[in-house]
């Protein structure tokens, strides 16, 4: 399997920029995933152009605006070659620990300006929702996003973690480019509603944690493996009995990418691109990784087609998981279906 071939591209929504069919989730260079080597993260980066990686993904709340500022370099370098989205939403706070949900104008504006000025650009090729407040109404929320675009500070909105209802609220209120949900072979919460109005209104689906924040690809089969603050020490399902259940459920992977050639995660990468054909989705996963090896692998995984067949003995995975994505579902679409 070539490792230099670049991947295809495809249009998000409506009208939407032209990315490469897998993007680059950046989450992790600055916190979540415990330390980072910040020259490997670097060449990483580069490693994107060189494989057609061209969407780039961020948000003000990860390591508190530190992801964005540690981007702005290879943005300034590469700004006519990638499409640069962040996201508003998540306020974090000194404790650590602490996630409220922001969704009023005066929070949009701020954050906006923000981004704009750790990034060091004049406009946000894709400006994202991080999560909802049902509490705020569409009409101010989405609305102050609307002004944003009319106003030349973003080009394109998107949402992240909204039902297929909410989806389609918005969407009349202004156009709707993409929708970034969890999706994978072990989350498919997202296929309940937000998938199908996706489809239906020719909104891109982006999915966050397509290797199931790891756990898909063999890299570590319990949480107590993991070193540091690692996000994943707080989640159900890579914890205690759960992980030991949910391990279990990899043989399929295995033997599926065996029969490839391939590793665990260019299976669970391919998965996510076919099951998207299923609904009639545009799809563009964003793996995250900090080493240009693994980017490389996972790019490969676009040009990997499983058979029926496979795809069948992979199908009931999903519905034996053991234990929630996260330890408050509330912040999910899923806790509002």
């Amino acid at each position: 399997m070539s490792t230099t071939q670049k991947i295809s591209t495809v249009t998000l929504g409506a009208g939407g920029p032209t990315v490469g069919v897998q993007g680059f989730g950046a989450m992790g260079i600055s916190e979540f995933y415990g330390d980072t080597d910040e020259t490997a993260a670097r060449d990483t980066l580069e490693a994107t152009l060189e494989t057609g990686v061209t969407l780039i993904d961020t948000a003000d709340s990860y390591g508190h605006g530190a992801n964005e500022t540690f981007l702005a370099p290879f943005v300034a370098a590469h700004r006519d070659e990638i499409t640069l989205a962040t996201k508003f939403g998540i306020e974090r706070s000194d404790d650590p620990a602490y996630r409220g949900i922001r969704n009023d104008p005066a929070y949009i504006r701020k954050a906006v300006e923000g981004s704009l000025r750790r990034l060091d650009v004049d406009v946000i090729d894709l400006y994202y929702m991080h999560r909802h407040d049902p509490a705020v109404p569409f009409a101010e929320s989405i609305g102050t996003m609307a002004e944003l675009v009319a106003e030349g500070k973003v080009k394109h909105l998107g949402l992240s973690e909204v039902t297929g209802a909410e989806l389609r609220e918005a969407h009349a209120l202004h156009p709707i480019t993409a929708l970034q949900s969890e999706w994978s072979l072990f989350s498919r919460d997202v296929e309940t509603s937000a998938v199908g109005a996706a489809a239906e209104l020719g909104v891109a689906l982006v999915p966050y944690s397509p290797l199931g924040r790891g756990f898909l690809t063999g890299s570590f089969t319990q949480a107590e493996e993991l070193k540091g603050a690692d996000i994943r020490l707080t989640q159900p399902r890579f914890n205690g009995d759960n992980a030991s259940r949910n391990a279990a459920l990899l043989e399929p992977v295995r033997t599926v990418a065996a029969a490839h050639d391939a590793t665990a995660g260019q299976i669970a990468l391919a998965w996510v691109q076919q099951r998207a054909q299923v609904h009639g989705l545009t799809v563009v996963p964003i793996p995250g990784t900090r080493k240009r090896t693994r980017l490389v692998e996972n790019s490969a995984a676009t040009r990997i087609t499983l058979t029926p067949e496979e795809l069948a003995l992979l199908e009931p995975i999903a519905g034996q998981v053991s234990g929630d994505r996260y330890p408050d579902m509330s912040f999910t679409a899923a806790g509002r279906e």
